[in-house]
């Protein structure tokens, strides 16, 4: 073997996951090299993994790489593809209306943001058509997303002269002295995350009157270049609103002023109305319960780290209160066997279909319960896969049945003839404390952060272990939790106004153990860039039974169960 110094080859070799190589000029971009198989996948390519690290497609590549491409199919390709999208909006919004503020406020299950106008009423039919032709028009033009790296002076005068305070209150408290802008057109923001090359990838949305704002539409992960049924949502809607209205009275509507709140001394005086917030609402739904005489069953749902568990036992104690004695009843004792347990389309068992429920057991001793009637309910033994017997159980007169988990808003759970019957309950962590105006907080990236830091505490997970997980949990979240959400009765937002500002010191060691260049540490570094813009809290100040101790430990309401007679 001989070994030589030489010059530089001209071109580089690029490997693709399915054993294909590419190559092309050194410097080129992931873009360039990606047009010759862009055809090859099932859906638009929008970003690039390249030796394990996640990068936008302008990415110019110096060496032989191992590339994967990120389509709209992937979540991180639908987080630029939306990211991008939202900018365009943004920057033809701005362009139409100088002198009102637009704000990206929440998610819509079919595929969409919410949007609304603050300084101006909200936009007609004829404004709204008119501001999607200036976005077509600039799809249409193919205009560049622009990256520019400045001094965080310069961009904290930049939206000084914009009159974006809340960005402005953003960057006040950000450690690292740069900032990535991104320019469309004459407009020039700051959006957390990665971008589309120009406008031209951006062919899928549509803008939809929502009342008083309107949804920016585009299409889900499952099919990417095509709209799911545009559905209402008023009680999830009506949820979002009321969490808001809570913002506006903590004097919080954004992370930059949770800042400020922090900085200035104000925690205690933050958590506190926050928890009575949440105390309130539950002491409300307690007494709307009590007022329901014939309320006999309380159905509570909510996907993973919603919360929903010491929600229910705050319910519980409420319930107390009100003079009513609740029994928790629990729904993993009513497993089938093992053996009888559906399989998935990858021959796994699935426990998260409804199938893997005895139903028709579950509903027989739920009448015989709400009868009076005494019953042997089972326990599901977890290590054998076998139902057993479990304790005898016969209701108190008047005494209601608390049943938690993740289909009890799935009417096939109960006997149509129990319906009058129950009060159905749906929780979940619904964030809508952003960034900024236009850069908007995941609802799911809040129980992601809860669900790493409980399962380290509990479980003795890594972070690599939760975060590798999480795509199957929310699987089944969507086919099984989020489809039956409007069923409920009442939502109740879990979230807390303060809570990541005590999750990040907890949160960031677990992250920082993640390895390099695993499909989990691009997942990491985006949390961690999340979390960066948040100033820690310690976790004393919360109180021993918020919510938040479900995830962060010292629950008094941990193992707090209200028996039958």
């Amino acid at each position: 073997m001989t070994i030589k110094t030489t010059t530089p080859s001209p071109n580089i070799q690029i490997h693709l996951p399915d054993g294909r190589t590419l190559e092309g000029p050194r410097g080129a971009s992931a873009e360039s090299f990606l047009q010759a198989v862009r055809d090859d996948f099932p859906a638009p390519i929008v970003g690039a993994i390249i030796n394990g690290d996640l990068h936008e497609l302008t990415y110019s590549i110096n060496m032989e790489s191992r590339l994967e491409p990120v389509t709209m199919a992937d979540s991180d390709g639908a987080r630029i593809y939306r990211r991008s999208l939202t900018f365009l909006l943004e920057a033809a919004f701005s362009a139409l209306f100088r002198d009102a503020i637009l704000l990206i406020d929440h998610s819509v299950a079919s595929g969409g943001y919410y949007c609304h106008v603050h300084g101006r009423n909200p936009l007609s039919a004829g404004e709204l058509a008119t501001l999607e032709a200036e976005m077509r028009r600039m799809v249409e033009a193919d205009l560049p997303f622009l990256r520019r790296e400045v001094t965080l002076e310069e961009a904290v005068e930049h939206f000084k002269t914009q009159g974006y305070d809340d960005k402005v209150r953003l960057f006040a408290h950000r450690r690292k002295p740069y900032v990535t802008l991104y320019q469309l057109d004459e407009h020039l923001d700051y959006h957390h995350g990665y971008m589309v090359p120009s406008t031209g990838y951006l062919k899928w949305f549509a803008l939809v009157d929502s009342g008083e704002g309107f949804t920016l539409r585009f299409p889900r992960r499952h099919n990417p270049t095509a709209f799911s049924p545009l559905e209402d949502f008023p009680k999830l809607l009506a949820a979002f609103r009321q969490y808001g209205g809570w913002l506006e009275r903590l004097g919080t509507d954004s992370v930059g002023a949770l800042n400020e709140a922090v900085q200035a001394g104000r925690a205690r005086e933050l958590i506190l109305v926050s928890e009575a917030l949440h105390e309130q609402h539950i002491a409300s739904l307690a007494n709307q319960i009590a007022e329901q005489k014939d309320a006999r069953l309380v159905l509570i749902a909510g996907p993973s780290c919603s919360g929903k568990t010491t929600f229910s036992r705050r319910l519980a104690v409420q319930l107390l209160a009100q003079g009513l004695s609740p029994f928790a009843l629990e729904m993993d004792n009513y497993f089938v066997n093992r053996e009888d347990t559906p399989k998935d389309e990858n021959g796994e068992f699935d426990f998260e279909t409804i199938e893997a429920l005895n139903l028709d057991l579950l509903g027989k001793q739920l009448e015989s319960l709400l009868a009076g009637e005494e019953v042997q309910t089972p326990r599901f033994n977890f290590k054998t896969g076998m139902g057993e017997p479990g304790d005898v159980v016969r209701l108190r007169p008047g005494q209601i049945i608390i049943l938690e988990g993740i289909h009890a808003l799935n009417p096939r759970l109960i006997p149509a003839s129990l319906a009058r019957q129950s009060f159905r309950l749906y929780a979940s962590a619904l964030t809508q404390l952003n960034l900024d105006r236009h850069n908007r907080v995941s609802t799911t990236d809040t129980r992601l952060i809860r669900r790493i830091v409980r399962d380290a505490r509990e479980r003795g997970y890594s972070a690599t272990q939760t975060i590798s997980r999480w795509e199957s949990v929310r699987r089944g979240e969507k086919r099984h939790i989020f489809p039956y959400q409007e069923n409920t009765d009442v939502m109740f937002n879990s979230a807390l106004a303060y809570e990541m500002a005590v999750l990040r010191p907890l949160a960031e060691p677990l992250l920082r153990q993640v390895a390099p260049h695993t499909p989990e540490f691009i997942e990491t570094k985006r949390l961690l860039a999340f979390l960066e813009w948040f100033l820690p809290l310690e976790g004393d100040l919360v109180p021993d039974n918020s919510i938040l101790r479900e995830f962060i430990g010292g629950s008094i309401l941990k193992g707090f169960k209200v028996w039958g007679g």
